[in-house]
């Protein structure tokens, strides 16, 4: 077993191996069980989530043990990077692989709760939701500042940015972050990290016309680059649907 520990949470740390030993019979279900298990835990008086990812084949299980980092890990490592970039997100506090011979069984991400308003997918469903063009523009200039930062999230899609409203805007929380990037982004890098967000024409618009003032671009051009990765995407998530689709009935 490989344990990795914040050396903030050292102290807790019989008790949260405790909970992830026990973590199928306790804690309260979070979001989307299908693939990946969160659940909510208290330690104290504070919230913990355990991320239980689901256990990989046998190759990639392989894979995991020798070759690459697990997820677990990866999430650890780069939430760890992010903070330190000046990226928010819930405060890593431990991941935690078990292993047998040369496989990967399973692997634990282990972050603080965070009590969040809403997501971008609130936000961009509805524009009538309240300030719900200014929260899709301030999230807009966050994403620049990623990009800036050299930071390429590969699954910046409408569930994996938590947001938190205040008196002075929105606090943005990156989440789910085991696949990422860091390197120099081009234009093209850019807007196709727009294209599981949203293919609302009103919500890209707005979108596009802010990114396109922060980095000194025409906006007709930056919502046809923007709308044309979306489709794409869609085609091709599309394509995906119809196969299975077709898979099911044979």
């Amino acid at each position: 077993m490989k344990i990795i520990f914040n050396t903030n949470y050292i102290k807790d740390k019989s008790d949260i191996l405790d909970l992830v030993n026990d973590f199928d019979r306790s804690g309260i279900e979070l979001g989307n069980q299908k693939r990946n298990k969160i659940k909510l835990f208290n330690i104290g008086k504070r919230k913990i989530n355990i991320k239980s990812f689901k256990s990989p084949n046998f190759i990639n299980s392989l894979i995991y043990d020798t070759f690459r980092k697990s997820k677990a890990q990866r999430s650890y490592e780069y939430a760890n990077k992010l903070i330190n970039l000046g990226v928010l997100t819930p405060l890593p506090i431990a991941y935690i692989q078990n292993s047998s011979f040369i496989r990967l069984k399973q692997s634990y991400y282990i972050s603080e709760h965070l009590d969040y308003d809403f997501t971008f997918r609130e936000i961009s469903r509805d524009l009538s939701f309240e300030d719900s063009v200014n929260a899709l523009k301030a999230f807009t200039r966050f994403t620049y500042n990623l990009h800036e930062k050299g930071i390429h999230f590969l699954d910046h899609s409408p569930g994996n940015t938590l947001i938190k409203k205040d008196r002075s805007g929105y606090d943005f929380y990156l989440v789910d972050l085991n696949r990422m990037e860091f390197k120099q982004m081009t234009l093209l890098d850019r807007i196709k990290n727009f294209s599981r967000l949203s293919h609302s024409e009103d919500v890209v618009k707005i979108m596009s016309c802010e990114y396109a003032k922060c980095i000194g671009e025409s906006d007709n051009y930056i919502y046809d680059l923007m709308w044309k990765e979306i489709m794409i995407f869609r085609s091709k998530v599309n394509r995906k649907r119809k196969l299975k689709s077709i898979l099911k009935a044979s």
